[in-house]
């Protein structure tokens, strides 16, 4: 827990690093080549001039390979006009479609295309767009889609390629049975019962009626978006997969559940049982961790409502924070899953590190992490390893969803502006942050809201697709990672091309510690990531021997996976160990 004092020690750490940035030698980490590749879109909130409150929550955006061609696809979620008048241009689209259309030279030579494919793909996919969840729902190879709006929700499922080639989605909403007309915002493809098919988890945020909304102002008088604490909080949805359809089992599932305003929702085995846990972050509420017990004996999930006694519900303070993003991670090394979130300005940011048994202590302070977020209010968050030294770095976006008072007395027309922020993980329990050095991109101010991580060109390292309201994509690609060596990892199902979301993956090398990582698309604000696994070797081009253990299943080996390229390992096909 933390220590009394946090404001003081705040400004001193606030102070060392200042200085430290200060002599830290200048570096472009990042560029943004969305504009350049022909990732051309602009998120419109649909804003008219009342306030409604949905406008400043939006909106995500997914990494995914769509057409099964190796490389990472964006989709793109896009808003609407609220009060039934006439949408700007940019809102009429609805969400977009891009696929990659990556060259690679002879010489290794990349160079990024993307292409709107959306009409061609059949994704008609309009009203007010929230947030996006990937996985292979159905177990035939192909990655479906599921987006979360201030409505209705959607199932996109994938296709594949049609009579003329371009790979389609159909609309299967009501025939799956995952249909939900509430404000949802955060979702997320977990395999809870470890059956082999993806359930879904949609995290539900407020009842809001769009012609009952309260008037709400900042200190100074003028009008501003409200506090969430005026509106009461939806309940979330638990969706078993049942091989082709689902079924509601919140009730079941997640007893005693209540009704909690969430942002965000991330799966994770944090108390190391082999069964993965839900973890998910309240706006301004205690967050609820939802410990798996296993089936019962019609094969239902059961989970346990747990953060409070494990010690992640609220910060060392023991305060209620506005829980945004969230990702899980082993961010310390020690082969656990640890977790971050972000907050509004003035609460920080929030890192809980796990001892192993699943129990969890705010170290945010002591890690670094609280004064440089001070004054941000954060939202996407991603865990990557930018220089491939083998430790997970940290990239937070920002944006404030109340007026800034300095801005808005500049005549600022949009006055929640903010930059976002890159950490690096010094490897000894610290983070600094490296935000001067990442590129010319993060010293751009915006509204930014979603973060997708991925291999975007194939070339080993982590890049980013980041979102903003009322602003253009950004596509942060990468630039220093290359210098490392690294591996790079795609899990499959032993039957079909599927990837397995929630395997745990471990390297082990000699004279190194050991590397853990999960695959997954979930985390983050309102987005889906990669579901590869990369793995940076730093200077050594050694690959030694990596386990991977599977959902509800066994442990298999595999030694020395040639370096610097992605391998596929397909369950089944390793050294099979006991757990």
């Amino acid at each position: 827990m933390r220590e009394p004092g946090r404001r003081g020690k705040i400004l001193l750490a606030s102070a060392w690093l200042i200085a430290l940035a200060a002599s830290a030698p200048a570096a472009e980490m990042f560029r943004d080549a969305a504009r350049a590749s022909g990732l051309d879109f602009v998120q419109c909130n649909g804003m008219t001039g009342a306030w409604h409150f949905p406008e400043i929550n939006g909106a995500g955006v997914a990494l995914f390979d769509f057409d099964g061609d190796g490389d990472l696809d964006v989709y793109l979620v896009q808003g609407a006009a609220l009060d039934g008048g006439v949408p700007p241009p940019d809102c009429r689209g609805g969400d977009r479609l891009f696929r990659n259309d990556l060259a690679i030279a002879a010489d290794g030579t990349r160079t990024l295309h993307f292409t709107d494919v959306t009409e061609e793909s059949g994704l008609d996919s309009r009203g007010y767009g929230m947030g996006v969840a990937t996985g292979d729902f159905d177990n035939d190879g192909r990655v479906d889609l599921y987006v979360t709006r201030f409505g209705h929700n959607q199932m996109w499922r994938n296709q594949g390629p049609g009579p003329g080639g371009a790979v389609t989605f159909a609309d299967v909403t009501a025939a799956w049975g995952v249909g939900d007309e509430r404000w949802s915002i955060a979702a997320a493809a977990v395999d809870v019962d470890a059956d082999g098919w993806l359930d879904l988890y949609v995290g539900n945020y407020l009842q809001l009626d769009l012609g009952r909304e309260k008037v709400c102002r900042t200190a100074a008088g003028a009008r501003d978006y409200c506090h969430p604490g005026n509106y009461e909080p939806e309940p979330d949805v638990l969706f078993r997969n049942l091989g082709g359809r689902f079924e509601d089992v919140s009730d079941v599932a997640l007893p005693g559940r209540g009704a909690w305003p969430t942002l965000g929702v991330v799966a994770a085995d944090v108390d190391g049982d082999g069964r993965l846990d839900l973890y998910v972050a309240a706006d301004e509420k205690p967050n609820q961790l939802w410990l798996n017990l296993g089936a019962d004996a019609e094969g239902r999930p059961r989970l346990r409502e747990d953060a409070l006694f494990s010690g992640c519900a609220v910060n060392g303070d023991g305060q209620s924070e506005a829980s945004m993003g969230v990702v899980a991670g082993d961010v310390d090394g020690d082969g656990d899953e640890d977790l971050f979130m972000t907050h509004l300005e003035l609460q920080t940011n929030t890192l809980y590190l796990n001892d192993g048994r699943g129990l969890f202590h705010d170290r945010t302070d002591e890690c670094g992490l609280g004064a440089p977020s001070w004054s941000f209010t954060g939202f996407g968050a991603v865990l990557l390893d930018v220089d491939n030294d083998g430790r997970l770095d940290l990239l937070t976006v920002n944006g404030a969803v109340g007026v800034l008072e300095d801005l808005l007395r500049a005549g600022d027309p949009f006055p929640f502006h903010q930059t976002n922020q890159l950490f690096r993980n010094l490897g000894d329990g610290r983070f600094a942050e490296i935000t001067a050095e990442a590129g010319e991109v993060f010293g751009l101010s915006e509204v930014s809201r979603g973060a997708a991580a991925g291999d975007v060109d194939d070339d080993g390292d982590t890049d980013v697709v980041v979102t903003a309201i009322e602003g253009p994509v950004r596509l942060l690609v990468n630039q220093v990672a290359q210098e490392r060596h690294w591996l790079g990892l795609r899990l499959l199902d032993r039957s079909v091309d599927r990837d397995v979301l929630g395997a745990r993956v471990v390297l082990l090398r000699e004279g190194s510690p050991p590397l853990v990582r999960r695959v997954r698309t979930d985390g983050s604000y309102a987005s889906a990531s990669d579901p590869r696994v990369l793995f940076g070797l730093d200077r050594d081009a050694a690959t030694g021997r990596v386990e991977v253990t599977w959902p509800g299943g066994p442990t298999e080996v595999w030694e020395n996976l040639p370096a610097d390229r992605y391998s596929t390992l397909r369950q089944g096909s390793g050294l099979r160990r006991a757990p």
